[in-house]
């Protein structure tokens, strides 16, 4: 059986320049089976603040931006660090302008959070986690990564050199496809 292409939106929750998130997700990219095309959404600095008198259908245009850029997708692709024990405060911003639109729901989703603690942004995933079931984005068993002490997994040129994060995101990844597939034949 031939496999099918998913186009994966992919977002870093990082806007530093040099955040290893988004050197993170680039290394995952490369690491990608050969039927995903991604994506890389790059205008979360863009996103006015969540508001809801202006969440309406013509509301302000970065926003319907964003969200056709999800509903363009197969599957959406998260790395993010972990801030103040939640997730970052601009990621959480994009989130909330599709609670009421609708277009992750029941889309497949997979997360990564990575972390220079030894816990991995637990906190980050948690948070990330109940907003994405409050939205009915589907995160397969499977589809989430806690990477620790991540500093010591990136060379100076992002990529991944720990063998058992590179065949965890890999495995990650794997999943994201498959669940991709799985919503395409339906």
């Amino acid at each position: 059986m031939r496999e099918k292409e998913c186009n994966i939106l992919a977002i870093s929750g990082s806007l530093r320049r040099s955040s290893s998130n988004k050197a993170l997700m680039k290394a995952a990219i490369l690491l990608a089976p050969i039927h995903m095309n991604f994506t890389v959404y790059e205008e979360l600095n863009s996103l006015p603040h969540f508001n809801p008198d202006l969440d309406v259908e013509e509301g302000p245009i970065a926003v319907q931006d964003f969200r056709g850029k999800l509903r363009a997708a197969d599957g959406l692709l998260i790395c993010t660090p972990e801030y103040g024990n939640g997730v970052p405060g601009v990621l959480k911003n994009a989130l909330d302008w599709v609670v009421s639109s609708a277009e992750l729901m029941n889309k497949p989703a997979a997360i990564i959070t990575a972390s220079p603690s030894p816990r991995g942004g637990d906190k980050a995933m948690e948070s990330l986690l109940l907003t994405l079931n409050m939205i009915h984005a589907e995160v397969s068993e499977g589809a989430t990564l806690m990477i620790p002490h991540i500093g010591l997994k990136l060379n100076a040129q992002g990529e991944i050199t720990d063998e058992d994060t590179k065949q965890a995101v890999q495995a990650l990844l794997r999943k994201l496809h498959t669940t991709c597939e799985e919503k395409q034949a339906l």
